[in-house]
């Protein structure tokens, strides 16, 4: 099993102010002979229409040299867990977790945005020093 991110509680902590039930820490996911780890695996009942929304999240910090790396990294993540999920576990959705500082610069530029585009990612974007959700992007 992988290491826990440096922000990993951050984020857990924010789903859980929200209301999110932590179902799994990690959701482990197997699938034609390969063990995936996803950072964690929630869910909230919606009083409202009486139905469950279940989410996976894959927690990132973007602290290395290169931020396009660890971009390189988490897209390459998230497009194999969802590949499984899809087989697995299709009523979940599958979020990339990232932080503040890097959502407002890095996840601004327009590489970024367009890959967010076309590969279709959702995003959570947290508050490291809060411990706080501070946008949801589908």
């Amino acid at each position: 099993m992988m290491a826990k991110d440096k922000f990993h509680d951050a984020v857990k902590n924010g789903l859980i102010k929200e209301g999110w039930i932590i179902t799994d820490d990690p959701l482990y996911l197997v699938f034609g002979g390969v063990d995936l780890y996803v950072d964690l695996g929630a869910e909230k009942v919606i009083a409202a229409q009486k139905e469950n929304q279940k989410i996976a999240v894959e927690i990132k910090s973007f602290l290395s040299y290169s931020v396009i790396t660890d971009f390189h990294q988490a897209v390459g993540q998230v497009m194999n867990y969802r590949l499984v999920m899809q087989q697995k576990e299709p009523e979940r959705i599958l979020y990339l977790a990232v932080p503040a500082d890097v959502y407002k610069t890095f996840f601004q530029l327009e590489f970024t945005r367009l890959a967010i585009q076309n590969y279709q990612l959702n995003i959570i974007v947290y508050d490291i020093e809060q411990e706080a959700i501070l946008q949801w992007e589908n």
